[in-house]
């Protein structure tokens, strides 16, 4: 089982070098001693840019924006066939994921608990926040609307924010069961339809708040190994996935899940809501997409078996996919001209 790139992109959202990944049994992550020094100074621009790994991506309003490696976020105005560099971001950060709540107010989070904001559809960030004190990352941010939104990430760090992310408060979450602190990794926060909201994690765990994020409670999925993302399908049913091609879905809000089968044993990095169901990504060229029924998946791989990290929907429906080499050309009828 090829888990080298997952890991390695981990470690890089946490900022740590020779990081050490108790992941020999799925059994979640164990970060090591060892930080590294967040890079001072703006992101670099460079034509280069277009071939950095991407670990985040979504939509604002008709644009597509994704984020990445060495605070690079890469924009796109025609549907993911061509991506240019941001004019300014005010930091060589790794980030991890990118939020917004309107076509243009968003925001993105990464290394060293940065917290960029912008205001005209990723074009120009701002830094609300950051940690040097600590290398305690966000791996996660969703925002519901202009003012109300959460970031999180390593060792169940949870940030909410009532203003727009002007401030910051972190929110104390319970222990896990048979935990005795909140210590477990948060790695998606994604919403429901009926103003629920879920946190795929590791171990086996997924988190749902039924106040918009005021309390969470853990749910229990019987997995025991980790969760990298989850989606929410139109119907209101809710899939997580993770280590080896795992899927679990539930029907009922997320008070009970079953396991589906994936049809790949290729770690999943990116799930993503679609018409009639769930696609997902993964690594080692791997997707799925959820089958009329919702019973199981559909799977293929990539011939060059590209390790995929992200995916949107663009406005016509099709997906855009990332990787660690940027993002992916489409079809070869669509060839991508990239451009800094």
């Amino acid at each position: 089982m090829k888990l080298s790139f997952l890991l390695t992109t981990i470690a890089m959202a946490a900022g740590c070098h020779g990081m050490a990944w108790a992941a020999a049994n799925d059994g979640g992550a164990v970060p090591a001693e060892g930080a590294v020094k967040l890079e001072r100074g703006p992101a670099v621009r460079s034509p280069s840019a277009v071939r950095a790994s991407i670990l985040g991506a979504a939509r604002a309003g008709e644009r597509i924006v994704a984020v990445g490696d060495h605070g690079v976020v890469l924009l796109s105005d025609d549907g993911g066939k061509t991506f240019r560099q941001a004019t300014h971001v005010p930091t060589r950060a790794v980030l991890t994921a990118v939020s917004f709540a309107d076509a243009h107010n968003g925001w993105a989070v990464g290394h060293h608990g940065v917290m960029l904001y912008t205001a005209d559809g990723g074009e120009r960030w701002t830094l609300q926040r950051s940690d040097t004190s600590t290398d305690q990352p966000l791996f996660t941010v969703l925002f519901l609307d202009r003012q109300h939104g959460m970031a999180a990430g390593l060792w169940s760090l949870l940030l909410e924010t009532d203003d727009g992310g002007r401030t910051w408060n972190k929110r104390e979450l319970p222990a896990p069961p048979g935990g005795k602190a909140a210590d477990r990794n948060l790695f998606r926060i994604f919403a429901a339809p009926g103003g629920k909201l879920f946190i795929a994690a590791e171990q086996g765990l997924v988190l749902r708040s039924l106040d918009r994020g005021k309390t969470w409670i853990y749910q229990q999925t019987g997995y025991k190994g980790s969760f990298w993302t989850g989606a929410a399908e139109r119907d209101g049913s809710v899939v997580v996935g993770g280590m080896r091609g795992t899927v679990y879905r539930s029907r009922d809000g997320g008070d009970s899940w079953s396991k589906v089968p994936s049809g790949t044993a290729s770690s999943l990095t990116d799930l993503v809501a679609v018409e009639g169901g769930v696609a997902g990504v993964g690594l080692e060229g791997a997707s799925i997409r959820s089958g009329p029924d919702g019973a199981s998946f559909e799977a293929a791989t990539r011939p060059d078996r590209l390790d995929l990290t992200a995916a949107v929907a663009a406005p016509d429906g099709k997906l855009v996919l990332f990787s660690n080499q940027g993002p992916v050309p489409p079809e070869p009828d669509e060839p991508m001209k990239n451009g800094a």
